[in-house]
């Protein structure tokens, strides 16, 4: 299903594909955390342990977005739909915590001098059975059919899941809800406050693409899961309209809303130049307006990430049993 050439580029960027259509790549911060250097704000924030979890794609090509901030390289993009003989669950599952183990090896010490590795080996062996899945990495989620029976099967082996969607299937998270599939937490990329910022930062195939993004934050207000809208920051681009962002907010009435800074990593930063990454101190003041705006508080922040969590209270950051 990916063509060679795709390959190549992927395994450049040290990815690591698994079956036909899915892959996984190694956090910076699962290597930090590996090695006692700090943590991910997804442990910060809501009690993700940063080395258990793998970041790891079902679709990692496909998508009908070519964003501009987007690190993956959208020019090589396959298509909107991964067609037939995909793979299982399972296999998917299997294949994903297998390759994490592989990309892992080199943390392992030994006794020869050569090793260098600084990592703590108790955390390096509990790594080896991840215990959280960040579904996003690369491409859209919802085009692996069976997306909601992967959920279904990582609860079942005890695992947490955050997905991440560019909110045009809708149709799909409706699905998801009616068969008690959703993931631990859904979030939603949201951009852009109007239609016409909108085809200029995603640059969709999808002719009606704002639409059922806004037909997606109608749905994740009745949702019985926890739900995030991020908004991913780019200076000069997208840091305006705070109250069209809020008007998005309330109709989705989320459990939480992430402000992100633009990073200038991968492929975006043919895209996108170094100096439109937005400073921390940018953020927080985008995300002041952004709560006086929606009558959110701002929970917390993380500086080393660039990222604000909004919110309502605190009592609902951390999940239970994590």
């Amino acid at each position: 299903m990916i063509p060679e050439k795709v390959k190549k580029v992927l395994k450049k960027q040290h990815y690591e594909i698994v079956g036909k259509h899915s892959a996984v790549q190694i956090c910076r911060w699962t290597k930090k955390s590996m090695r006692d250097e700090g943590i991910c704000y997804k442990e910060k924030f809501y009690g993700i342990k940063s080395h258990l979890c793998c970041q790891m794609t079902p679709a990692v090509m496909w998508c009908p977005n070519k964003c501009l901030h987007c690190w993956r390289a959208v020019e090589l993009t396959i298509g909107d739909k991964l067609g037939k003989g995909i793979d299982s669950p399972k296999e998917i599952i299997d294949g994903c915590i297998k390759a994490q183990r592989k990309l892992l090896i080199g943390f392992k010490k030994s006794t020869q001098k050569t090793n260098l590795s600084r990592a703590d080996m108790g955390k390096w062996e509990e790594a080896q059975e991840p215990m959280q899945f960040a579904i996003s990495l690369s491409g859209e989620p919802f085009i692996y059919d069976r997306i909601g029976e992967l959920i279904e099967e990582l609860r079942r082996r005890g695992k947490t899941s955050f997905l991440v969607t560019n909110g045009l299937y809708p149709e799909k998270i409706k699905e998801l809800a009616e068969k008690k599939q959703l993931p631990t937490q859904l979030y939603v990329s949201v951009n852009t406050p109007n239609k016409k910022l909108y085809e200029k930062f995603h640059r969709s195939s999808m002719k009606n693409a704002w639409e059922k993004l806004n037909e997606t934050l109608e749905i994740m207000s009745k949702l019985k899961c926890r739900t995030v809208f991020r908004i991913n920051l780019v200076k000069d681009l997208n840091m305006i309209g705070i109250e069209e962002y809020a008007e998005l907010i309330k109709k989705a009435n989320p459990t939480f809303v992430e402000v992100k800074g633009f990073m200038s990593v991968g492929f975006a930063r043919q895209r996108i130049a170094y100096e439109k990454m937005p400073r921390h101190n940018e953020i927080v003041e985008f995300s002041k307006k952004l709560a006086k705006e929606t009558g959110l508080k701002i929970l917390d922040e993380k500086k080393e990430s660039r990222v604000v969590l909004l919110g309502k209270n605190k009592e609902e950051m951390k999940i239970n049993g994590v």
